[in-house]
């Protein structure tokens, strides 16, 4: 007999799985901390933290809301692969309020001081890291600790960005290894589930040709990316991190066309898994463009591609799905997820055109659907994170 995916639970609905709490606080704090950040980027507004407020921004979208969903993928996806009982109830209560007391301890940082704001920060990523390492290591699952070690890597990078920030004023490695361990965690995840969510799709709706299985030029792939984001990370300027990006785009390019996405136009669900996913390349490319071309492509551009779009759309487009799925709810996105979708794309190209184009309605453009996207997540998805389960597993 097969172990079963829940134990008896009696608690509040929300804390009975891991994407729960995480899939709505999550989307509560990038909708709030875009608005924050508005004033902040026109000077209308200041914060009690020890970071200045655009290291503020990036701390809270790379460490701040980014590990929230990561958590929430982590604590769902490992008892399918282990078979082992999911985190629940009280454990979970505890990472959850972990990680709330990050946010305020860093928005606070200058009153509590930033030694204090670091550690109590830096716990939830080490906490998480612990828990799903107990887990697989304990279901004997040892094809999946890869997936530890980008999640290690980001929470270095976070204690590397409290450091630094206070030592130098502001933050530099450590926001390109925050950034570079996002990539290949989207890299290496968004590999397995992209495919397999496509196959599955075409094989019931539309017959044809299918995902190329993973093999060995998807591990070059992945390995030219980190390769080339590590020369990034260390060497930001340097023309042998340019040709790495520029030959990791290429591969990121090719491992994409071969997920037949282009097959996927009338499901949304999936589409946009492909889309999200196309950022990953296309960040490279422009972040290899502007190392030879700074005086046309600025670094930002890249940046703002890996982030508002690679890591905007793929995060939300995988809590859409997941959310649907682990709520026994039907696999379909309606209008209200269309609109999602539509307007988490049209944040991440608004801010990539604000970066070649500076104005200022430009990026309210950008921060106000974002603000769309993931406010229209919790209107759309709220009712099923916070309810028991549509019917029996």
């Amino acid at each position: 007999m097969g172990i079963p995916r829940l134990r008896a639970y009696a608690g509040p609905a929300v804390l009975s799985y891991g994407f729960r709490p995480f899939f709505l606080l999550g989307p509560l704090y990038a909708c709030l901390s875009i608005v924050l950040w508005l004033p902040m980027y026109a000077g209308e507004l200041d914060t009690y933290s020890a970071f200045v407020p655009v290291d503020w921004h990036i701390h809270e979208m790379l460490f701040g809301y980014l590990p929230a969903i990561v958590t929430g993928f982590l604590l769902t996806a490992i008892p399918n692969w282990t078979g082992r009982l999911p985190v629940q109830g009280l454990p979970l209560l505890w990472l959850v309020v972990l990680w709330l007391l990050g946010r305020v301890a860093v928005f606070f940082s200058a009153d509590i001081g930033w030694q204090a704001a670091a550690v109590t920060d830096g716990s939830f990523l080490l906490a998480v890291a612990a828990v799903a390492a107990r887990e697989i290591i304990a279901g004997r699952n040892w094809r999946n600790l890869k997936v530890l070690l980008p999640l290690a890597v980001l929470a270095c990078a976070n204690g590397a960005f409290h450091i630094e920030a206070h030592i130098q004023g502001a933050s530099d490695v450590s926001r390109r290894l925050g950034m570079a361990a996002a990539i290949m965690l989207i890299s290496i995840i968004g590999g397995r589930i992209i495919p397999s969510f496509t196959r599955n799709w075409l094989v019931r709706e539309n017959p044809g040709r299918l995902p190329a299985p993973f093999g060995r030029l998807d591990m070059a792939s992945i390995g030219i990316s980190v390769s080339a984001l590590a020369a990034w990370t260390f060497a930001p300027s340097n023309s042998v991190s340019g040709l790495l990006l520029a030959t990791a785009a290429i591969s990121q390019t090719w491992r994409l066309s071969r997920w037949a996405g282009e097959r996927t136009s009338r499901d949304p669900l999936v589409l946009i898994l492909h889309l999200a996913y196309a950022f990953v390349p296309l960040g490279l490319a422009l972040l290899s463009a502007s190392i030879f071309f700074p005086g046309i492509v600025p670094a930002e551009a890249g940046l703002h591609t890996l982030g508002a779009g690679a890591i905007g759309s793929m995060t939300l487009a995988v809590m859409a799905r997941a959310t649907l799925g682990h709520t026994g709810r039907q696999l379909r996105a309606g209008r209200p997820a269309t609109f999602i979708f539509t307007a988490i794309l049209v944040a991440a190209l608004s801010r990539i055109l604000g970066v070649f184009v500076p104005n200022d309605a430009i990026i309210h453009l950008a921060g106000a659907a974002w603000a769309l996207a993931f406010g229209g997540f919790l209107l759309t998805y709220g009712v099923a994170l916070t309810t028991p389960r549509a019917h029996a597993a």
